[in-house]
């Protein structure tokens, strides 16, 4: 009778563990670049608390912004060894490392967040590049045109020449084409470049003057919106951790990504308002280039997009294609998102 009230106890105990570990959440980590007060890691955290919400508590994501748990070049690499569950940085940030999406980030005139936000996601699923076969792709999101922020007024190319310019990925061909020279750095390191004259200028978004207090450090924003590039950012899950999921929870993740496509487009475009009016407030200039001037600017660009073809051809890449579809769906997208 005692061995039969010992082995019913076992078998209570172990029922209550094994209960205990079916009802348990799945926790994951979440290791985003972008400060915590900005407003795209505010999107990242909205949807991780989405994903608790719909999946009943099953699933709870850990959001670390910041790059703290891995810096921004490390991010994609930091899925792929599990040292985060999922990722969000720019494919910019390891030049080489994603020969198709770099065509996004030309110099192809994006007029806004949503458009670039859409086109990079429409981009993904149409040439479904294998450069991401090692991951689970949630999403992907990019910023509105990339404008140029400088210390001293840029109104012609030839105010230009010379300048040191904070750029990355092929922003630098950008800087080079058009007479810059361009200093690699992430967005986390500009502002003291800019506050130390380490980088004259800045080519990035209009928000970052205020999303990462830019503003404070230039004088002069240069609207060339006719060259503008995107910088396009992944949200990419680890494939093991992705598989390991059960199907209704990736239903839910999916479903979620697809829904939050949109918020972080909107964002960057609200992102980009704030970030306009910021600069603005203290009395910093924005300077319209003239229709003539911008017709140079993109007469000095064009060699950068016809080289990026060549050196993907030549690696057996379509590069032509890719540029295709990018123009393609930026024509699509801005009669929508205008």
């Amino acid at each position: 009778m005692k061995k039969f009230s010992i082995f019913l106890s076992v078998i209570v105990i172990i029922g209550f563990v094994l209960a205990n570990q079916t009802n348990a959440a799945t926790s994951l980590t979440y290791s985003v670049f972008f400060p915590p007060s900005h407003g795209q890691a505010k999107a990242a955290d909205a949807w991780a608390k989405e994903i608790a919400k719909r999946t009943g508590g099953k699933v709870k994501v850990t959001v670390i912004p910041g790059g703290t748990l891995t810096p921004a070049e490390q991010n994609f690499d930091g899925v792929t060894k599990g040292i985060s569950d999922i990722g969000m940085s720019c494919f910019a940030y390891t030049g080489g490392r994603f020969p198709v999406m770099e065509a996004l980030d030309l110099p192809l005139g994006y007029p806004n967040g949503q458009v670039a936000t859409r086109v990079a996601n429409d981009f993904y699923l149409k040439m479904k590049p294998k450069e991401l076969a090692g991951v689970k792709v949630l999403y992907l999101h990019a910023h509105g045109p990339g404008l140029l922020h400088t210390i001293k007024p840029v109104k012609k190319l030839e105010d230009l020449r010379g300048m040191k310019i904070r750029s990355t990925g092929l922003s630098k061909k950008v800087v080079s084409a058009l007479g810059g020279v361009p200093v690699s750095m992430p967005q986390g390191e500009t502002y003291e470049a800019l506050q130390k004259g380490v980088a004259e200028g800045t080519f990035t978004p209009i928000e970052t003057l205020k999303g990462w207090k830019q503003a404070e450090v230039i004088k002069s924003t240069t609207d060339c919106r006719s060259v503008g590039y995107t910088t396009t950012m992944f949200v990419v899950m680890n494939l093991k951790k992705w598989n390991a999921l059960p199907p209704d929870v990736q239903r839910v993740f999916e479903q979620v990504s697809a829904e939050w496509i949109d918020v972080h487009g909107k964002t960057w475009d609200d992102l980009d308002r704030e970030g306009r009016n910021f600069t603005l407030s203290l009395k910093n200039q924005i300077i319209p280039l003239s229709k003539a001037e911008n017709a140079r600017w993109k007469a000095a660009v064009k060699p950068v997009i016809n080289d990026y073809i060549k050196t993907a051809e030549g690696k057996g890449i379509q590069g032509r294609a890719a540029v295709q579809e990018a123009e393609s769906l930026i024509k699509k997208y801005s009669k929508k998102y205008k």
